[in-house]
């Protein structure tokens, strides 16, 4: 039975936008930007989650070439929020951005969020992206600072998304699933696993939603038209999430 195609991005008589938003750790850019860049163009998101964005030399270069190739903007993020970047369609105006660091550990690499608050048709809506710790209990005290920045943004719906460096049995994973939605358990669509290089595979990367956000459908987008299977090996080592969901007008 083939999967069925996610809503196209629209917006309703009411101004409640449908969006699609991707989530996808690019590894730095480090392999094919070609597959990279056609896989993010077929997936037509509104709002590109990055993990893993450049960091160093002519990052902000390396960044807006990837986002002109796939008819984005770089909203924000990037070196400054240490990897963590958020891309967007002309169909989004941007409200306001910020970039936030989060405490050093001693010995681990620094991480941080990218964060926005932008409008889309009649809908207002905070934007997270983030790349949690490697280490166990450092990523459980990030999921919580997540939540408290999502709160912090002063809006009614938001979407967070990112590599969680843990699947949904983890306690970073659960502590964001009790608060927010986990859009791939509410609208299961295409496929599970995003981090093929375990066995068993594992979802690692995830789209979350505040409550009052209809998920329409979650997952990695094997199925889409103009993904391939080969530009998904070339493109980077993680699968990326694509997830639709529909904002409620304010």
């Amino acid at each position: 039975m083939a999967t069925p195609l996610l809503p196209n991005s629209r917006t309703e008589p009411d101004g409640s936008p449908t969006l699609r938003v991707l989530s996808y750790n690019i590894r730095s850019m480090r392999d094919d930007t070609g597959a990279l860049a056609r896989i993010i163009t077929a997936c037509d998101p509104d709002l590109v989650l990055v993990q893993e964005a450049p960091r160093f030399f002519r990052w902000r270069k390396k960044l807006a070439r990837l986002a002109a190739a796939c008819g984005q903007v770089v909203l924000t993020g990037g070196a400054t929020a240490a990897g963590p970047a958020i891309l967007c369609s002309l169909r989004v105006t941007v409200e306001r951005t910020q970039d936030v660091l989060l405490p050093l550990t001693p010995g681990l690499h620094r991480r941080g969020f990218a964060t926005a608050v932008v409008r889309v048709g009649g809908a207002r809506l905070g934007v997270l992206s983030c790349h949690l710790s490697l280490e166990k209990e450092e990523r459980r005290e990030q999921a919580g600072l997540l939540l408290d920045r999502l709160a912090r943004l002063g809006v009614d719906h938001a979407i967070a998304g990112g590599d969680l460096n843990e699947g949904p049995g983890g306690p970073a994973f659960r502590l964001l699933s009790a608060s927010l939605q986990d859009c791939r358990a509410v609208a299961p669509w295409g496929g599970e696993d995003t981090w093929p290089h375990s066995e068993p595979p594992q979802r690692i990367d995830a789209v979350f939603a505040t409550k009052g956000v209809e998920v329409l459908g979650c997952g990695v987008p094997l199925d889409q038209p103009g993904v391939t299977r080969a530009d998904l090996t070339a493109a980077t080592d993680h699968l990326p999430v694509l997830a639709a969901v529909r904002v409620p007008v304010v």
